[in-house]
């Protein structure tokens, strides 16, 4: 948990002057100097870090494919019949097409996030705000929007900043607390976050090129990560974490 003296902060976003680390695929313990850390919300905050919890919020992780398939067969998105998967990483597209469907899916959503901040988590990042670009046109940009202010007041309800997750073409709206950008350096769309949430941008970069890039330019104003690209925890085999 932060220190009183933080707790104010918490709805603007992390200290910017702290070290980072993106554990998605595994906790450990913080290389020194790491002060904000982001993990998946089943694992726990980091002790003594600014914790950011991940929620798939707008598609399904692969292992909870049948959970939702049995459980929530009609929030799952279909074309003829048949859901709807992002293939790059086997996810299941969520429907967020109408307003009876984003008030449900926020209810299961919501759960998790309200979960985040009991466990001590100081943010929360819902993933996949883009995902109406792979969904065949079923769904649109305002869908995922609406969906998104739904999680917004929740997460703020339940005393946690939200980050807005790619999605470079929303940053402008700013409907965020601060944003965590994926592999933004190599497709030329950092400075539409800079410009949106100033330093309040977390940066994670896949290719060392890309990192060294990203360094040069914001390394001094922003935290940037170079990590593998399955955020494989530290020990295993892959697993790559540097900071500028």
């Amino acid at each position: 948990m932060l220190s009183a003296a933080l707790v104010v902060f918490a709805l603007t976003g992390p200290p910017v002057d702290l070290g980072a680390d993106y554990q998605l695929g595994g906790a450990y313990r913080p290389a020194e100097g790491v002060g904000v850390v982001a993990r998946d919300r089943r694992a726990q905050p980091a002790s003594g870090a600014y914790s950011i919890c991940y929620v798939n919020a707008f598609q399904a992780q692969p292992g909870a494919r049948r959970w939702w398939l049995s459980r929530h067969p009609d929030l799952v998105l279909r074309s003829a019949g048949k859901p709807i998967v992002d293939k790059n990483w086997g996810e299941l597209l969520l429907d967020t097409g109408t307003k009876t469907k984003r008030k449900a899916l926020a209810r299961i959503v919501g759960r998790w996030i309200d979960g985040c901040g009991r466990s001590g988590f100081d943010a929360v990042e819902p993933d996949n705000l883009d995902s109406w670009q792979r969904s065949k046109g079923l769904l649109r940009r305002r869908d995922n929007v609406a969906f998104a202010q739904l999680l917004i007041r929740r997460a703020h309800r339940a005393g946690l900043a939200i980050a807005q997750k790619n999605a470079a073409g929303l940053a402008g709206a700013r409907m965020f607390d601060f944003a965590v950008v994926e592999q933004c350096q190599r497709y030329r769309e950092c400075a539409r976050f800079t410009r949106a949430y100033g330093d309040q941008v977390l940066e994670i970069e896949y290719r060392r090129k890309d990192f060294d890039e990203a360094c040069d330019a914001r390394g001094a104003r922003l935290p940037i990560l170079y990590r593998d690209v399955n955020l494989v925890p530290r020990g295993s085999r892959g697993y790559r974490f540097a900071t500028c």
